[in-house]
Parts: structure tokens; sequence; C-alpha cells
């Protein structure tokens, strides 16, 4: 059985973006957890099969923090060593960001705030079927400027999408700096709230703190839809990418991947 041990991820990210020289570690890297515990006890794929018809549904809508869900996908056995080390070499079937392509990966996302909206169809058509799926989507805190969000969460709202989660990692940064500088956010949960989301907030690295949130949320009787807002940091186990937006964009050379490597090796997390 896959651990989803986060330091492996971590690693599984590092030689993946090396291999390619890529970039978007730093946002891969602050989403770990979530998707460790996600995958780990919550998701369901009925034969470990991504595209099983009453599987739940986990979509990516920061698209670029897709090499976290490819470190994932490997542990479940649905991706080859070989997709790893040949990562942007030409004719890789794996790309920069979320492709619907690969099996696992619900939607091709990437224009951001698109994701969410796309999640709560899948919720809205599992309600209408009448199954117990889940729907997960995955935003960034720079993406919730995007008006389609909240144009969705009145969506969610009004049609009591009680099988819908977001999860919004709340890492303080955006491409272009600050969430604070670009787009002040405030009270995220607060505005969650206000559009009819029972909403929580927690430590995104804390797996037992994310484990137990989520397991609150599915408990609750409400048929409200959920947001889980994940306080995170940016480069997550790497001490010279953590909150440096310069890893949003910037290439791993020999000295800064082997430095990252030694350092996501000694991480306690």
């Amino acid at each position: 059985m896959a651990s989803f041990d986060a330091r492996a991820l971590r690693k599984t990210v590092l030689d993946m973006a090396f291999a390619g020289s890529t970039v978007h570690i730093g946002c891969a890297f602050s989403i770990i957890e979530l998707l460790a515990v996600l995958y780990r006890s919550h998701l369901r794929y009925p034969g470990n099969d991504p595209q099983a018809t009453d599987r739940d549904y986990l979509v990516l809508s920061k698209g670029h923090g897709v090499m976290a869900q490819y470190a994932c996908m490997r542990e479940l056995g649905w991706l080859k060593d070989e997709a790893f080390s040949g990562y942007f070499a030409d004719g890789s079937d794996l790309k920069g960001l979320s492709d619907s392509r690969i099996p696992g990966l619900e939607v091709t996302s990437g224009s951001l705030g698109h994701g969410f909206s796309v999640g709560l169809g899948m919720a809205m058509g599992a309600k209408l079927r009448g199954t117990d799926q889940k729907t997960y989507a995955l935003v960034g805190d720079g993406e919730i400027n995007e008006g389609p969000i909240w144009e969705g969460a009145l969506f969610a709202a009004h049609h009591e999408l009680k099988n819908f989660i977001v999860i919004v990692d709340e890492n303080g940064f955006q491409a272009m700096g600050r969430t604070q500088d670009v787009l002040r956010l405030g009270a995220i949960q607060s505005k969650f709230e206000s559009f009819g989301f029972e909403a929580r907030t927690i430590d995104g690295h804390d797996e037992a703190a994310i484990d137990h949130a989520i397991e609150q949320l599915w408990a609750s009787s409400s048929t409200a839809p959920k947001a889980l807002i994940a306080k995170t940091v940016k480069g997550k186990g790497v001490p010279f990418m953590e909150h440096n937006n310069i890893w949003h964009y910037t290439r791993l050379n020999q000295e800064t991947y082997a430095q990252a490597l030694a350092a996501v090796a000694g991480s306690a997390s």
C-alpha cells in the first residue's frame, strides 16, 4: 500500500523538475501534505483504477502544481518511473499543467478559476445521478481573485452540493508577488461562509489536522458545500525556497538540485 511520505513526494518533484529543467516547484511543495492525505485516506478509486466510473473526483484547479499530483500517482502505480526521468523530454506525455488526457487527472487546468467550476459540475452530476461520489477542488489563494470562483460558490450553495469540498492552498503568494500586495483577500474562511459554505481553517502541512478537518466536514449534517482553508508555505521543505517567490519560475541547476535534495532528505515533514 502506498505510504505517500511527504519527503519522498518532494524528492520526486525535485527529480522531475531537474530532469525537465522546468518550474513551479514552490507551488507544488505547498500542496504535498494535502494531496498525501487525500490519496492515502479519502479519495476512492475502486480497483485502484483512476478511471473507475464510481471514483471520487480530485480537480487540481491550480494546474501548475501538477508535479505534486504526478508524485502521488507514481505511488499508486499509475505512472511508471520512465515518465519521471523523461519528464519534459521530446515525446513525454506529462505536461507542466494538469492534462485530462492522463488517467487520474480529471481536468485540463492552468487557466485559473476554471477548474473550480468544472469540479462543481462533477459534484452536480453525482447529485443528479444519486451516487455517493465526492468531489474535491484544490485552488490557489491567488486563484480566488478570479470572478468565476465566486459565481461557482453561489451555484454550489444554491444547489446544496454537500458532496463538494474546495481546498484553498493559502500560501500567500501568486505568480507576480504576495497575494496581500496583488489583491488583498481578507479572511478567506469568512468569505466562503458568507457564500453559504461550511468552512474550516487548518495548518496545511499538519497531516493529522488535514485528515481530521476533512472527516469533520464530511460528518456534518449540513447540506452546504464545504471549504477547507489550508495555511501553507510556498516552497515548503527546502529552506532557500520557502517564502521565496522566485521559485515560482526558477529552474534548478546541479548545485541547487543537490542542496534541495539534501534539505528534503533531512526534513521532518
